[in-house]
């Protein structure tokens, strides 16, 4: 019997999107200067709003000033939550720009850290994350045409959009074919089967 071809492309694709996830699992903590935020990814629903809104999936972020990104599905947005990804995937001595979630209060402790402040939306005077906001518009922009990603695929197409986005000064089909033939699958079948 054959697979009927969507769900053979499907698979393809979800492929191509875990060997990007696992490369951006590898990617070396960040040091230097930083800035941390996090957001919401899911559709418009009805009923509450924010944070607190049903089915959306919190999501932390940490990109390099000029650089690169890395992103994180979180299960909750508290402070436990965030400095375990901090303290894991940057590097003591760094220069934190946040905004002025209290959660972002003891980054002080591993390095300096700038609170920056909204007057009316915008940023007041030069300091800014918007890098990292600027990536968050960038992601939700790559999902839309999706119109929805299955809950326990997201944190592929997550890996997928931060692969991208790390290499967007590059031709990105020599990477893809090197991903592909140089990761064993035994490494992305975990990736695959996880779910959540």
């Amino acid at each position: 019997m054959r697979w009927p071809v969507p769900v053979a492309i499907e698979r393809f694709y979800r492929l191509v999107r875990a060997c990007c996830a696992y490369e951006e699992h590898l990617r070396e903590p960040f040091e230097g200067t930083l800035e941390c935020d996090e957001t919401l990814f899911g559709g418009r629903r009805p009923g509450k709003r924010g944070w607190g809104a049903a089915g959306k999936v919190i999501v932390f972020g940490i990109l390099k000033r000029n650089g690169e990104v890395k992103v994180f599905p979180v299960p909750a947005r508290n402070r436990a939550e965030v400095l375990a990804q901090v303290q894991s995937d940057t590097r003591p001595g760094s220069l934190y720009y946040t905004d002025d979630w209290q959660a972002y209060a003891s980054l002080r402790v591993r390095g300096d850290h700038i609170v920056m402040r909204k007057e009316r939306g915008r940023p007041r005077g030069r300091d800014h994350i918007n890098g990292i906001e600027g990536f968050w518009s960038y992601a939700k922009h790559w999902l839309y045409p999706y119109r929805g990603v299955p809950r326990k695929f997201f944190r592929l197409y997550l890996g997928e959009i931060c692969w991208r986005f790390n290499h967007r000064n590059e031709n990105l089909e020599p990477f893809l074919y090197k991903l592909l033939w140089t990761i064993p699958t035994s490494e992305i079948n975990p990736i695959l089967v996880r779910i959540g």
